[in-house]
């Protein structure tokens, strides 16, 4: 049903587009005559900036989730159906992370696009990690490769190899911009386990409202005792919350890290109960800054997220803090707002 849905929705807009372009919402260029680049859909903003990256000029990228935008819950609207519909390929993070967006794409792209999920292809399945807002019954891993720069490298071979296939012309600049991101996200995580010596022993300890580091967290050495949002994405029950207050005290956890996205007035009363402080400014999926800023980028996301956690928990950022947040390329991807 909802595959029929999409396709009735898309013919319509398809049929409105003929007559006239269309002024809003993501795909409005998408079906430029001018521009012969290949164009590629992408779903998360790591993802679009990763893709864009590696893209340089000789492609175009153009998001589908809006910033700030819970992407577990999001229903893409028909405008969409547009974007998908022009694409040359489809880049998604898989792991069950945008099953709306894949059905609306499987429904709407031409029969030669290619949709690729990039964290299911680098992931094997006997490393999923599941945990409390992916409970393994559920079916669902942790989805959040992209905040471990070692799995972005990965993200980022896959966008090379698909690019090129599809623009083999452009091969050389794909490959280039490919090593000049592997350097800056290697230099990264140099940065951020140089860092980490810094806080204190035992410090290394994330409770969050949302579970994004778990991948992070299991290469890095450090510890996720907990993330406060239900795998239902609701509030959690009392007997939750006063669970995690227990454990926050037994392990000292000195501060614990909310989202920009996700506001969480529990996890203020979970630092008033324990003494821990509240850090509520890591951005899970949301770049810092605006559309072509050189920190609006994966890079730069991940440069403020581990600054914010090593300061946080009691280190000193000095590593994190010189590196310089330059972007590979023009920044011109469509990033929804």
């Amino acid at each position: 049903m909802k595959k029929t849905r999409y396709g009735i929705i898309a013919a319509a807009l398809m049929l409105t587009l003929a007559a006239c372009s269309s002024g809003s919402g993501s795909g409005s260029d998408s079906a430029d005559g001018g521009d012969t680049r290949p164009l590629i859909a992408t779903t998360v903003s790591p993802i679009t900036s990763i893709a864009a990256s590696i893209a340089g000029d000789c492609a175009r990228i153009e998001g589908i989730v809006p910033e700030g935008t819970n992407s577990h819950t999001f229903e893409p609207s028909p405008q969409v159906a547009e974007l998908l519909s022009n694409a040359d390929l489809v880049l998604v993070n898989g792991l069950k992370l945008e099953d709306p967006t894949i059905d609306m794409a499987q429904t709407n792209k031409k029969d030669s696009t290619q949709i690729v999920e990039i964290g299911t292809l680098v992931l094997p399945e006997a490393d999923y990690i599941y945990d409390f807002s992916f409970p393994k019954e559920e079916g669902k891993p942790n989805p959040h490769l992209w905040t471990d720069p070692g799995y972005a490298i990965k993200y980022a071979g896959v966008i090379r190899d698909q690019l090129t296939a599809l623009d083999p012309d452009c091969a050389s600049d794909y490959a280039a911009n490919f090593a000049t991101f592997e350097q800056q996200a290697t230099e990264l995580g140099e940065a951020v386990a140089a860092d980490q010596q810094s806080v204190p022993a035992g410090n290394l300890k994330l409770l969050t409202y949302h579970d994004a580091y778990a991948y992070f967290a299991k290469d890095f050495g450090w510890t996720v005792i907990g993330a406060l949002q239900p795998n239902d994405f609701a509030d959690p029950s009392p007997s939750e919350v006063a669970r995690l207050i227990d454990q926050v005290k037994a392990e000292n956890v000195t501060t614990i890290f909310g989202s920009e996205v996700f506001p969480s007035a529990v996890l203020e009363e979970v630092g008033r109960a324990t003494g821990a402080r509240y850090e509520d400014s890591l951005r899970d999926d949301d770049l810092p800054g605006a559309p072509g800023d050189a920190e609006h980028s994966w890079l730069g996301l991940m440069k403020y997220n581990y600054s914010t956690m090593v300061s946080g928990l009691g280190g000193t950022p000095t590593q994190l803090d010189a590196i310089t947040v330059a972007p590979i390329s023009s920044n011109s991807a469509v990033y929804p707002q």
